[in-house]
């Protein structure tokens, strides 16, 4: 599958690593890489005889920085609307990939970037990497499940602290509240991840795969419900003036001023 802002790299038979691959611009996530993703994991959650293990991570120094919010400057709610749509159904098939994924984050992952690896099933990450749920600071919220991942794993408190603020945190800080598994030095994040996914491969992949099942029914019963009300909220933002004020000020690169309204 050859792909514009992915890049795809077979490893030994049975891993795939997915690299984010617009390093120009901090591996943004735009309209095709949307796409891309909902076709890549389509077809991960088709043929899961193919791989027992993939790994994503990031171009560059940065993971994924969130949604191309330059892109966004022009568009129409109604293609503002079918991005999210799109971007839903990208999550959704990547949650439901019978395939274990583990996110290797090299640095950055702001907004999407960081719903990505929480969609994953765990996540290694380099010591320089930084995390934040920034949505918030652009008048808009998390809109790929970001609401609902982001509490099961570092509980709702914390959550609620972290995307009200919409402040930067750390690896450790990451490991420490459950976002991430591991902290590795930078060089040898891709490998300590690459160790972990053979150990996987070496397994009985058709019990993994159940197991994977098994886990995220069981934990996850309402994540789908629950979406529904953040789908519903995030669409009520997008009518709003700070919205507007969120997409001007970050590219006019100055602090945006907020009304309510």
């Amino acid at each position: 599958m050859n792909f514009e802002t992915l890049q795809l790299e077979q490893y030994d038979k049975d891993i795939l690593i997915i690299t984010l691959n617009r390093p120009q611009i901090h591996n943004a996530i735009n309209t095709d890489m949307r796409n891309e993703l909902y076709q890549l994991w389509k077809f991960l959650k088709k043929n899961p005889k193919k791989l027992r293990c993939v790994i994503i991570t990031g171009a560059g120094d940065t993971f994924c920085a969130g949604a191309d919010l330059k892109e966004r400057k022009h568009i129409t709610l109604t293609a503002w609307k079918d991005q999210l749509t799109v971007l839903r159904k990208a999550i959704i098939t990547m949650l439901e990939c019978p395939i274990p994924v583990i996110s290797a984050v090299n640095g950055a992952a702001y907004g999407g970037g960081l719903e990505i690896i929480l969609a994953s099933d765990f996540a290694y990450a380099a010591d320089t990497a930084i995390f934040a749920q920034s949505e918030v600071k652009w008048g808009i919220m998390p809109g790929a499940l970001g609401t609902q991942h982001l509490p099961r794993a570092c509980g709702l408190r914390r959550a609620k602290e972290l995307t009200f603020t919409g402040q930067s945190f750390t690896a450790k800080e990451a490991f420490h509240w459950g976002i991430i598994n591991k902290i590795c030095e930078s060089h040898q994040l891709l490998s300590d991840v690459l160790t972990t996914a053979k150990t996987i491969c070496a397994n009985a992949p058709l019990a993994i795969q159940q197991i994977k099942k098994s886990l995220n029914t069981t934990q996850q019963l309402s994540i789908k419900t629950g979406y529904h009300f953040e789908l519903k909220a995030y669409h009520r933002l997008l009518l709003t003036k700070d919205r507007e004020e969120g997409i001007k000020a970050f590219n006019e690169k100055r602090k945006p001023f907020f009304i309510g309204e």
